[in-house]
This record gives C-alpha cells, structure tokens and sequence, in this order.
C-alpha cells in the first residue's frame, strides 16, 4: 500500500507553525482558482477517457470495508480501492443538493447564482451556472445523468413536511418541476431517474412522500419501487454504456440509496449483518462489480475512470432507528460539518493511468473533479464564471511530491461558514444551537461558545481542543476566515464573489444583520 505526498503527517509542530505563520504573508491571489490547462499534466494516450461518476446517497464514511466496515461486506469497491486510489480525506458538502451543486458546478454552494437570487438549502443552480456536463458535451461527450437529479427545487406544488406522529399533509415529491432545470437542459443527452429524494420517513409512506422515476422529460412510473432502484439505475448505466461503446461518453450514476426509506431489491433484502442499510449497501456494491465487469466484456475498462464517492454523512435521526450508516471514528453525520457530515469515502480507477493501492491523505474536495474532468475531457472551463475546484491529476496519477492543491478549505452549512481547514489543522467557529438563519437546518446543529482547533492528523474525531494551547494557529486560520467571509460570504455578509444573475434583492430570506 502506497501513500501520496503525506509522509508530513510525522512533521514537527514547530516546523507546521512556521508554514503557517510565512502563509499569513502570502497575498490573496493563493486562493484564485487555478486553471487546469496549467497543471502540466499530460495524457499519455491521445484518446480521452470515457467517465463514470457513482455518488451514493447518506452512505457513512466507514459504511465501506477499505475505510473500517467489519460488518458489511463491500469486495467490489475494496477491489475497486486496490486498483486505484483511496482518498481518505474527501469533502462533500453536509446534505445532498449542496454536494450536487458543488460537484456539477466546481464551486462552493454559497458562491453559485440560484434562480431569484435566493439561497436556499437544497441548492438549485441558476441556468447561467455551467455544469461539468455542458462542458463535457461541448467537448464531444454523450452524456448521461441516472439517478437522484435533486437540483431542480421542490417541484411547482407546494407539500407539507409531516413526519410521523403528525398526521399526513399534501404528499411530496411530485412534480411538475421547471424543465430548464432538469438534467436535459443541463448538459445530459439523457436522464432516467427521479426528480427529488426519496422522502424522510423510515418506511415508504405515499401519503407522505410519492417518488416519481422519469426517463427524459416523462414520468415511467409513479410511484417508483424502492426495492428496484439500484437494480434499475444499474441495468440503465449498462445500456448506456453499451450504446455508446465507440465513447467517450459521461455518466453520473446517482444512487438513491441508502437514502431512507431504504430499499434492496429481493437478491440483496436480509442478507446483510446491517439489517435493511446493510442490505442497500450491499447491492450497491454489487452494482459497482456489475458495471466494471460490463465494461471488461466491452474492452472499455483501460479507458474509463471510475470514480465511487458518497454525498455526505450518514443520517443521524434517532427515529431512523438502525435505518442509517456508520461515520466511526468520525465525530457526527448528515447536515453536521463536524468531519462526519461532511469526509466521506471516494475512490477512483483508470487502469494503466491512476497506480494501484495508493491511499492519499492530502485534502481533496468534490468541487476538484468539475476542472480535472474538464481536463482529461479537453473541455473548455468557463471564462466568466470563478471555479472553486482545483486539477487533482498531480495527486490521481501519484506524481512525486503531489499535494493537495487547496492552500484552506472552508465548511459551510447554507450560508453560515462554520470551520476551516488548513492542512492538518481545523478551526470550528462559536454558533448558537438551532439559530433561526439556518432556516430547518438549525434543529440539527449544536451550541459551539469559543473556537475549537483540532489537529486532524492526531485528533481524527475531533476530541482535544488546542485553540489556548496553539492561539498562532488560530490567528492564521482566522486570517483565513476572513478572507471567506470577503470572498464567498457568510450568514450575516454577501461575499463579493457570489454569483447573482437576476434583478432584485440578493439572498432575501436567507441574509441576516445579526446572529
């Protein structure tokens, strides 16, 4: 098992507070994206690689074996992991619409323009925003989106959110939903899946939760069964990618699971240690397997990176019951940026190109593969629009000296910027419990009264306060704070670099003066 330029996880304190203390000198500029036609990376092989992007849904960062499941057996994805690379330290965003939002747009959820000017939990990019999709199309890609789309708002009517013991109200996930949206108007040729999640109870409730499965523009079935949607996305992916053999091509396989509530189909249901979850993870690995045999028997798989990765945390609702994965040794889950919620598991392969067994600790974002897909792709990045994203091929190919390209990276929950990360080092902000400019976010977060530093090379579970002990790191991690809030935002400013394509007020309903 190799690692990537991580061998200074053993460097002394004092040599890491000196890079610190030289940083704060150095100008703002470190933090403009850089452009992936720079990296110096190049092809060794002048055909582009065909991609397949799999994002599972409220999938724990030890709900895998390569990343500490004793309990569930995942050979595929661990085979997957000894064949490529393993990212241990992998940032999403909290909850599902950001990290989608942040994936296909390269850019932090606070930072991109949504329709009306709004900011609105689940992020719906405005039509301006250019996916990695459009990008890749213009490039010459066929492109595909199956799966859980979830960037096109709640739908034209409005439903009541009533979990068990209130009584049911006007059913949710039903449409229409505004097509320039959807994912045809958003750079893929095709798309089969569902509109929204899946709902928010523990068992499938239609007079709560109706799930729509479309193919393109129509409605296929309604409601969709649960048990059959990671056997139906897998058969979709394949013949896809059989119709497309010639490529390259681009598929966004979005799981819906193990979003509640869960389903496996019957091959998979009771089979697990892990009750229902286990059983969901379970054929969800049995998917990855299906896929890469397909594109053995094809002869496609030495020119198709693969690319497994969760969207967040696992759920934490104590009426889930054992419905919900598994974040240990992590502190926290889902809607938390304590590492739980948001560090989650991610795995690529490209046969020939990417090393095998190589486990990475270098810091790495899902807003890093909107510019290095665009690289292998030989598409275009936007010229107007700022990319929060960085080229990640320097650490994938496991190139001498690669490190992350990130010099911080910022945690956010809708608009509040809640901690940062530099290097080893992690600096979590004061916030009150339940504030009201989290909107429903806040009923999940928790009272933090003074800044908390934690040194996550020693400290994975975020246990040992150092802030009194290291206050130098803590003033180079604020100068860092600072530069977000100018920048992107936060819950009581409006960066200078977020986007707003439309008249009127900026972030009405979700700007604050005061906490």
């Amino acid at each position: 098992m190799k690692f990537t330029g991580s061998q200074h996880l053993n460097n002394s304190i004092p040599f890491t507070i000196s890079l610190f203390l030289i940083s704060t000198l150095i100008l703002s500029c470190n933090h403009e994206t850089t452009d992936s036609n720079k990296i110096g990376v190049k092809n060794k092989e002048a055909t582009r690689p065909n991609v397949i992007l799999m994002l599972t849904d409220d999938q724990g960062y030890a709900d895998v074996g390569v990343y500490g499941a004793t309990d569930l057996r995942t050979p595929h994805l661990d085979k997957l992991a000894a064949d490529g690379i393993q990212f241990l330290d992998f940032y999403a965003q909290p909850y599902c619409g950001p990290t989608r939002a942040a994936l296909l747009t390269g850019s932090y959820p606070i930072r991109i323009a949504e329709p009306g000017n709004r900011k609105i939990p689940n992020t719906t990019p405005h039509t301006k925003e250019l996916t990695i999709a459009e990008v890749l199309k213009d490039a010459g890609y066929a492109t595909a989106a199956i799966g859980k789309w979830h960037l096109a708002g709640d739908g034209e009517a409005p439903w009541d959110f009533a979990p068990p013991p209130l009584p049911p109200g006007r059913a949710g996930g039903k449409g229409p939903f505004k097509a320039e949206l959807m994912p045809k108007a958003r750079g893929f040729d095709y798309f089969f899946g569902t509109p929204m999640h899946n709902g928010y109870t523990k068992e499938v409730d239609h007079r709560r939760f109706i799930v729509e499965l479309m193919r393109n523009d129509e409605v296929v079935q309604s409601p969709a069964d649960m048990d059959l949607l990671t056997k139906t996305y897998t058969e979709e992916t394949i013949e896809f990618i059989r119709a497309h053999e010639d490529g390259p091509f681009f598929i966004y396989l979005a799981h819906t699971m193990p979003h509640t509530p869960l389903g496996a189909s019957e091959a998979f249901r009771g089979k697990s240690a892990r009750g229902l979850y286990g059983d969901a993870i379970e054929e969800l690995d049995w998917s990855v397997g299906r896929i890469l045999a397909e594109l053995k028997l094809l002869d496609l798989d030495k020119n198709t990176l693969v690319i497994f990765a969760s969207d967040n945390g696992p759920e934490v609702r104590k009426e889930l019951g054992k419905h919900i994965g598994n974040a240990k040794p992590l502190k926290g889950g889902k809607y938390s940026n304590w590492e739980g919620g948001v560090r989650v598991p991610a795995i690529m392969r490209w046969p020939d190109r990417i090393p095998k067994g190589v486990v990475s600790r270098e810091i790495v974002s899902i807003m890093d593969l909107y510019p290095t897909l665009a690289h292998l792709g030989n598409g275009e990045l936007p010229r107007d629009l700022k990319i929060d994203g960085k080229n990640i091929l320097p650490l994938m190919f496991n190139q001498p000296g690669a490190r992350s390209p990130h010099k911080s990276y910022f945690y956010y929950a809708l608009t509040k910027l809640q901690a940062v990360r530099m290097d080893r080092w992690k600096l979590v902000l004061p916030r009150s419990a339940d504030s009201p400019h989290m909107l429903w976010l806040g009923k999940y977060m928790e009272t933090v009264k003074k800044p908390l530093l934690f040194d996550l090379h020693t400290d994975i579970a975020e246990q040992h306060d150092l802030s009194d002990e290291r206050p130098e790191v803590v003033a180079t991690l604020m100068n860092e704070i600072e530069w977000a809030r100018s920048e992107l935002g936060d819950y009581n400013q409006i960066g200078s670099g977020a986007r707003f394509f439309d008249p009127g007020p900026k972030r009405q309903f979700t700007y604050f003066s005061e906490e």
